[in-house]
């Protein structure tokens, strides 16, 4: 019998073993030549036994167990473990950072690396209640041409838009590219943002990822690298509610008891929870004033409270004086 191109069999035996086997699906001897003759390749067991053996030298966790009176072929581990490909899988679905389009395309890629019977379970769907994705597939290419311009140690071009009413891009600076100096990329309230210095500013600022186009690695060498080393990028990021700048200043809340989870959780286990009176604890923060902080405080329905400082606590009032004014009962006045 022919054995045909020994090279080529070698890659088809561990083709047809990686996509058809797993722990618990095997192939016996008569099935495997059988395969390999569907790809052209006719060829006898004893060469198909050297090439197991080669293929277990190489690293492949091939093992050949008798059941019943048969005996089947399987690769029973691989570099990545069904519950880890699941896990994969989840989070490329409910990324909001990541396109619909484009988890369906990674995670095909994903399946390619299991069997054709373990890749059946990765056709699941998880469901978070209120997640949009976004509808920029090039984000992924924008994050790649931002850690090429850090590791060039270049500036970054790029257009920065927003949505209008209509659905419709307003592009920053009427279209104009910006050039900033990347220095990191960080995932804050599902969004990837780049930090980059201005400068113009001569500021470090934040711009969302999924809102920028036409990224371009510049030839110009980046600025603000001893600002950027004086940063505490963790700090940085947790001042920061949702990314919207603010001065950043210390605050103290007033919270109830219940509410000691949820500081801990939006602030950290190190932060100190100085117990009170009445069921309650104060902490201080040190964070961006912007509206969506306050809002953010608002939001606990009363359980947690900002008491100092006194600006702090004046702009509270002016914005739910504005609250109160927007929603004001246009047939309740006299």
């Amino acid at each position: 019998m022919a054995t045909g191109d020994s090279k080529l069999r070698l890659l088809y035996l561990m083709k047809i073993l990686s996509e058809k086997t797993d722990s618990e699906h095997g192939l016996t001897m008569p099935e495997i030549l059988s395969r390999l003759k569907m790809y052209g390749i006719e060829t006898e067991r004893k060469s198909i036994y050297r090439d197991i053996d080669v293929l277990q030298t190489f690293g492949m966790n091939i093992v050949g167990e008798q059941e019943d009176r048969t005996y089947y072929y399987k690769v029973v581990s691989r570099d990545f473990e069904l519950p880890e490909l699941k896990l994969l899988v989840d989070s490329l679905q409910s990324a909001r950072f990541i396109s619909r389009k484009k988890s369906e395309a990674l995670i095909k890629k994903l399946e390619t690396l299991t069997s054709q019977h373990e890749a059946a379970q990765l056709n699941r769907q998880v469901f978070v209640s209120g997640r949009v994705k976004t509808d920029n597939e090039k984000l992924l290419y924008s994050v790649d041409a931002i850690h090429n311009a850090i590791s060039r140690d270049s500036k970054l071009s790029f257009k920065y838009f927003q949505w209008d009413e209509n659905k419709k891009k307003v592009y920053h600076n009427n279209g104009e590219l910006f050039c900033v100096s990347p220095w990191a990329v960080t995932l804050s309230e599902e969004n990837y943002y780049m930090i980059a210095y201005d400068s113009y500013s001569g500021k470090m600022k934040t711009y969302r990822i999924d809102k920028m186009e036409s990224c371009e690695v510049s030839r110009e060498r980046r600025e603000g690298k001893k600002l950027f080393a004086d940063m505490d990028i963790a700090s940085y990021t947790n001042q920061r509610f949702r990314m919207y700048g603010g001065e950043v200043q210390d605050v103290v809340l007033r919270c109830k008891n219940s509410y000691a989870s949820v500081i801990i959780d939006r602030f950290g286990r190190d932060i100190t929870l100085i117990k009170g009176e009445d069921e309650h604890f104060t902490c201080r923060i040190n964070v961006a004033v912007s509206n969506q902080f306050i809002s953010w405080v608002l939001s606990m329905n009363q359980g947690i409270e900002i008491i100092e400082p006194e600006n702090v606590v004046e702009r509270v009032r002016t914005l739910i004086g504005e609250f109160a004014e927007t929603y004001k009962c246009s047939g309740c006045e006299g």
